[in-house]
Parts: C-alpha cells; structure tokens; sequence
C-alpha cells in the first residue's frame, strides 16, 4: 500500500486500516531543505507518510494601490504600514515589542499582529471599499505559473505515490516570495483567520452583536476571495485541501455564531472540494468540541489538530467519543510539550495513548501537533523516538 493510499484510506475509514504518521507540519526539518522536493524526500527517508504541498498563490492588489512603510521612533518604535486606494486608505500599526520578526516591514497577514496592533487595517464599514482593492482575485499569470508548478509537483507525488495537498503550506513564506505573506502560515482557505488578522481577535466578536450586518458583508468578501484562490488549488487536481480554522473555535465564537457566520462559508468549501475530487481538511486545535456536531455537518473528511496537550477540552478520549469512527482524525501528540521538550519515555508514552485511543476507530493518522520547530539535538532524539515507537505499534497490530 502507498503512502497516498495509507492516508486516504485512514481519512475516509476504511475498516482495519492501518495507523499513518504524516506531519502536520515539521519546521525543524524544512527550514534545512532548499525546496518542497528535497522536503518531502527527507521525509520519506524519515519513513514518514509524507504530503507533497503546492505553495500559496501570490497576493496581488489592484494596480492603482500603493503601498507606504514607515517606522516612528519611540519605547517601543511602531511600525505602520498604509495602503492608499482609489476608494481611500487603510492602515496598520503594530508595536515593536519583543518577539517582532519582521524589523521594519509589516506583511498584510500574520499571527504576530494581532497581540501587538495598535491600529487594524479594517475597523467600520466604510473600509470594505478599499479592502476590495487589497482582496483581488489570481491574475492569469499568477495562475498559470501556479500551474505549471502544479503539474510539476504532482507528476513528483505521483511518481512517489504521495498525497498532493493545497489550501495551507503550513510553513512561513521566506523573503523575496512574496512581501505580503512573508511571516505567515497563511493558506488559501481560511477565511476567519483572515477576519482575525484584518480586524484583531476582539473586535469582529462584537460585531456580531452590535454590526452584524457589516461582519456578514465582511466574511462575505473574505470568503468569495479565498474561493477564487480555492477553485485554482482544485485545478490543480489536489487529493487534499486544508482549510485553517485555528480562530473558527469555541475559544472565539459561541456555537450560535458558529452555525451563523462560519458553518455555511465551510460547507459551500467542502461542497466545491468534493465536486473536484478533493477531500476537505479542517485544522482546529482547540475550542473544537462544543461545535464538534456542526464541523460533522458542514460535511468535513477530517479534523486536524486533536492536541491532547494544549488543546481545551481535547483529550484524547473526549475526541473519540465525539469524533471517533466518524471522521478522519489527525495529530494526537503535542508537538511542542512532547517532542521539543519531553523526555524519550514521554515521547513513546504519548504516541502509545494516541494510538491505543484513537487508532483503532479506522479513521486516524498520527502526528505532532501542531509543528516540531525545534531543531536541537533533544527535538531530533525525540523525532526518531516518535517514529521508531509508532513504526513497531504498527507492525504490531499488522
């Protein structure tokens, strides 16, 4: 059986099918890989069941938007980044605080913005006229070249009979890619990601009860963007789309506003992915279980991110009584408090729970949740512990 087959068997629930372990994602090991071939060879090597992944589109503005940075000195210096457009300008600031990873640029979307904004680019309603020009659909040559690339990258997993999978890279853009995303996890489909970069993680909360009608227009533009960039992934003939919901969880929004605001933008994803042949994956480590019946709903083929570690109310046997049998399953191991910085015996003891819980449901894949960052001698010895205990539990049960 194929690494390809391996994954997609357990994402669909083929009865007895075995246990895969495919990284959600592995910084310590790209970041010494000089592009996504030599990556997913590492991986294999590593014996990994191992994704091919097609990189972000580029994020291109309307050609009458210019773009000004500056840097205003002070304890902390701010950085402002301003966008002048033919329906008026929006702006950004963030404060320099210890952490910042950008010096003096500030990309359009990062994590890393919102705990340090003093000012969002998108805050009332007469701003979406000018967010229209920032949020434009792929240019032509933007889609052929990422095409082309496509085909490449396919006929390579094809050859190796590995997964192709679009929607989220899953590691940050490097300089000279693309000055928009350059620090960002930032992934074609995630559309309350997005929100949350734009207007801050409070804000758009508020909205819902005091501008509901503005939040809906502005998820509206947020999700009929990512759908353009969406349907050009699904060209692509992806096996897989990942969709990031990292701030689409309980921690955020009540399950009211879930099955309002976000439930149907995921379902008419999971609609367009399935008519192209795709599976649709769901990342969401937390905040996952009050609304653990809607994301059924919405029609997902699997949930990505089961971190019994950080996660808020996921254990792992919380996850299998709501989840198990029922969709596909994927993490199961924190990555940073198990193998960046547990012993070997945590290590083995975590991958053993995660697959005596949730391997046998038919439905499950192995991974570290969320990333392996780390790369030092500890975070390498506990990688080859990792692999090394899940390689004998399978044969195991073989």
């Amino acid at each position: 059986m194929s690494s390809r087959e391996r994954v997609l068997e357990a994402i669909d629930g083929t009865p007895g099918a075995p246990v895969p372990c495919c990284f959600m994602m592995f910084r310590a090991l790209s970041d010494r890989c000089q592009d996504e071939y030599e990556f997913a060879t590492r991986q294999m090597e590593l014996g990994l069941d191992t994704r091919v992944r097609l990189d972000d589109l580029p994020v291109r503005f309307s050609p009458e938007v210019s773009v000004h940075e500056s840097v205003t000195a002070g304890d902390p210096p701010v950085v402002t980044r301003v966008y002048e457009t033919p329906a008026g300008s929006l702006a950004v600031s963030v404060k320099q605080i210890e952490g910042w990873p950008f010096g003096d640029h500030l990309p359009l979307f990062s994590d890393f913005i919102i705990p340090r904004a003093v000012q969002f680019p998108v805050s009332a309603p007469e701003h979406l006229p000018a967010l229209r020009h920032l949020l434009t659909p792929p240019g032509d040559d933007d889609v052929r070249a990422f095409l082309a690339e496509g085909n490449r990258r396919k006929r390579f997993a094809d050859d190796r009979r590995l997964l192709l999978a679009g929607g989220w890279r899953g590691e940050r853009s490097v300089p000279g890619e693309d000055e928009n995303l350059v620090g960002t996890n930032f992934g074609t489909v995630s559309v309350v990601d997005t929100l949350m970069w734009l207007c801050g993680g409070t804000q758009p909360l508020l909205w819902a009860y005091d501008e509901p009608d503005f939040l809906r227009e502005l998820i509206g533009i947020l999700e009929e963007w990512n759908r353009s960039r969406l349907e050009v992934h699904l060209e692509a003939g992806v096996d897989i789309v990942f969709r990031r919901a990292w701030y689409e969880g309980t921690d955020f929004w009540s399950p009211p506003l879930y099955r309002e605001l976000i439930l149907p933008t995921v379902r008419r994803d999971v609609e367009l992915a399935h008519e192209a042949g795709a599976r649709y994956a769901y990342i969401i480590t937390t905040g996952m279980m009050p609304v653990a019946d809607l994301i059924l709903e919405a029609g997902v083929d699997a949930v990505v991110g089961i971190d019994p570690g950080q996660g808020k109310g996921t254990t792992l046997q919380d996850v299998r009584d709501s989840l198990g049998g029922k969709v596909g399953l994927w993490g199961g191991v924190s990555g940073p408090l198990a193998v960046e910085e547990g012993t070997e015996g945590e290590v083995r003891a975590a991958v053993e729970e995660a697959v005596s819980v949730l391997g046998d449901t038919g439905r499950f894949i192995l991974s570290p949740v969320d990333n392996v960052r780390a790369d030092t001698e500890r975070s390498w010895r506990n990688v080859r512990v990792f692999v090394d205990t899940w390689r004998s539990l399978t044969r195991a049960s073989s």
